[in-house]
């Protein structure tokens, strides 16, 4: 581990330790979800940063980001971090359990959750409160892209930014990792594409600060650097 980023564990996990006693904090439950702190991803959503105090720890996580140039995209396929929603090993709690990665977001972060009769994995219907708009979303498999299972970090981001160096074992870890994973409005995702922070932000506003928490969080994790203008624009939201 780098000097910069150990400084950031450090950093992170002052965080935590702060935290824990503000256990009746909605505020605060986006920052107790850290890589330290909760690193299997658990919790649903996200939950919006307004206290003073939790804002300015938000900055100094994403102060510990190393920042570098963005890459070519060349060679970057989708199939580059694995088979669409692999039920992969490591990808707690969900590992191995039978079920595909996006049937377990779904099941995650959804209210009123109904499955496939005779199975306890595949998501035919619930209800979404949609992080990145606010909107209460009622699924039905029917119209499965009404909601979508987004990167935080987007598969081409982390390709440029040095993804494509790593090992196949490391990229399907990311692309599969619950921390990284959010489901949302379809067509915000789609909005979204590969961008960072720079370009594109949650359309409420109220949760843009922790949305580039989590995308902090997600960097720090895999050690992936972030652009000089990505990382301005982070630590803008939370203060």
């Amino acid at each position: 581990m780098g000097t910069g980023n150990a400084v950031a564990v450090v950093l992170a996990g002052a965080l935590v330790v702060s935290l824990a006693a503000q256990t009746g904090s909605r505020e605060s439950a986006a920052l107790r979800a850290s890589p330290l702190d909760n690193p299997d991803g658990t919790r649903p959503g996200l939950m919006p940063i307004t206290s003073a105090g939790d804002r300015a720890r938000a900055v100094r996580l994403i102060r510990g980001l190393r920042v570098a140039g963005m890459g070519p995209k060349s060679g970057y396929r989708r199939e580059r971090f694995g088979e669409n929603w692999a039920d992969v090993a490591g990808a707690v709690p969900y590992s191995r359990n039978g079920c595909d990665t996006r049937n377990d977001l779904l099941a995650r972060d959804g209210d009123d959750v109904r499955f496939r009769e005779g199975s306890s994995c595949v998501v035919v219907a619930m209800t979404l409160e949609d992080p990145y708009t606010g909107r209460t979303i009622r699924f039905r498999k029917a119209d499965a892209d009404r909601v979508q299972v987004d990167h935080v970090v987007p598969l081409s981001y982390e390709w440029r930014m040095g993804a494509s160096r790593w090992s196949r074992a490391k990229r399907l870890r990311i692309a599969n990792d619950p921390l990284n994973l959010l489901p949302v409005y379809g067509p915000a995702n789609e909005d979204k594409g590969g961008s960072g922070p720079a370009a594109w932000l949650p359309p409420s506003h109220r949760i843009r600060c922790a949305y580039v928490v989590r995308f902090a969080q997600v960097a720090l994790k895999y050690d992936l650097p972030v652009t000089r203008a990505d990382k301005s624009r982070m630590l803008a939201e939370c203060r």
